[in-house]
């Protein structure tokens, strides 16, 4: 291993560490390891400057921004604090429908919302149920987080890692929805009965629900209005935007002017809500990730994986899967795809489809296993502390390796089935 190999690589790794262990911000740790491997990969001659302006996929960040700024308009509209009050109203008290129900419903929200935003949603009414009921929330606030990590995976906007898969792959909207929705809906309903299963003792009481009408907490009509058609046109051609012959950061983006433009809104305020601490975060990494692919590192772990498979597609998906999967558990899951994305692509001869589809749900499904996976994890667990609640690492870790065990499991079968891999 050359000296600038060995150099950038212990800048990729001082990355995670920093990240992994919270000595810094998402951010920040992403910016220094960005600024040190510009700096040595410029002294050592790896690449120009013009070339490392050329690792930041603008694309992928065009994608998100332009999904921030429709989302954030549909949630000052109120249309997803609308489906959570009739989630409640709907259940009538009756926990082993209202359980079930806030748990689809989390990860349904997921699906278009960003986990941090679909977990303060979904927090916010399980504080309303805990209060208006007196039901404990532990059960909803652990729940929902592993639900919304999981609801994410089926769709290109449901994550940030969905994103920069999407985007290098060249997979489509429906794409995502045709290779991994049937998966997805299975292990919604699989990882809901585990989670019932294992609270059953906290879910057995039920009371009678105050009247309220759901529909009081639409403050404007006409932005409720506006929003949903904005969301529906936002979801209308995503679904056919390669019939279109445009990008999906071309949808999402003239989707956010129009969004801005109709609802009569402040900019600025929109602004200031969006997710800069990932977007920062993935400009950076692309960077880090640009920098330690010209070294050849990443084409050495592609020969890897496919020596260790053997040419064997079967194999290198499972590899794919079980590595990212596990990865996810300890590191953000923007920094595994974005690092497994060109080992993905360097894995010539091989079942792209389905190595694809691997690295998606490795990277999502192991985000919620312990309470340090994934941003929803602390967020819920930061809810519950100021509810009074406080739950060890362990008590977490129980449930949530119990569910991302059981979902690598069945993705693991269902990658097999659906894409025939039993011959190859």
């Amino acid at each position: 291993m050359t000296s600038e190999t060995l150099t950038l690589l212990l800048v990729y790794l001082l990355t995670l560490l920093l990240a992994a262990t919270d000595m810094l911000p998402l951010s920040i740790a992403a910016m220094v390891g960005a600024l040190l491997t510009i700096w040595f990969g410029l002294s050592y001659h790896v690449f120009t400057y013009e070339e490392a302006m050329s690792f930041i996929d603008m694309k992928v960040l065009g994608l998100l921004i332009g999904t921030m700024i429709v989302l954030e308009v549909a949630h000052r509209g109120g249309i997803f604090h609308l489906l959570a009050l009739y989630t409640i109203k709907i259940s009538r008290g009756d926990q082993r429908l209202l359980f079930p129900l806030i748990c689809i419903i989390s990860a349904a929200i997921s699906m278009f919302l960003s986990d941090s935003t679909a977990l303060l949603l979904i927090a916010a009414a399980a504080t309303t149920i805990s209060k208006i009921m007196n039901y404990d929330p532990t059960p909803y606030f652990i729940s929902a987080a592993i639900m919304v990590n999981l609801g994410g995976t089926s769709t290109l906007i449901g994550s940030v890692s969905n994103m920069v898969i999407g985007v290098t792959s060249g997979l489509s909207f429906m794409d995502f929805v045709n290779y991994l929705t049937p998966c997805e809906m299975i292990l919604w309903i699989l990882t809901t009965l585990i989670l019932f299963i294992y609270y059953r003792k906290k879910l057995r009481e039920k009371r009678p629900v105050p009247e309220y009408d759901p529909w009081d907490v639409i403050k404007d009509r006409s932005l409720f209005n506006k929003s949903a058609l904005i969301l529906i046109l936002f979801v209308g051609l995503f679904l056919v935007h390669d019939r279109l012959n445009v990008g999906p950061e071309a949808v999402a983006l003239g989707c956010a002017v129009l969004a801005l433009a109709m609802s009569g809104l402040n900019p600025s305020e929109i602004f200031q809500h969006l997710d800069w601490e990932t977007i920062f975060f993935l400009g950076g990494f692309f960077l880090i990730v640009g920098g330690l692919e010209r070294t050849g590192v990443l084409a050495s772990l592609s020969q890897s994986i496919l020596q260790l498979s053997g040419g064997s597609s079967l194999l290198a998906v499972i590899l794919t899967l079980w590595l990212s999967g596990i990865a996810s558990t300890a590191v953000s899951n923007i920094a595994i795809a974005l690092t497994f994305t060109p080992v993905i692509q360097s894995l010539i001869g091989l079942n792209q489809i389905a190595l694809w589809s691997a690295l998606v749900f490795g990277t999502n499904l192991g985000g919620a296993t312990t309470p340090m996976s994934g941003v929803v994890c602390i967020l819920a667990l930061n809810a519950l502390r100021r509810e009074g609640i406080t739950v060890s690492f362990g008590d977490f870790a129980k449930v949530g390796g119990l569910t991302s065990l059981l979902q690598l499991c069945f993705s693991t079968i269902y990658l097999i089935f659906r894409f025939n891999l039993l011959g190859g």
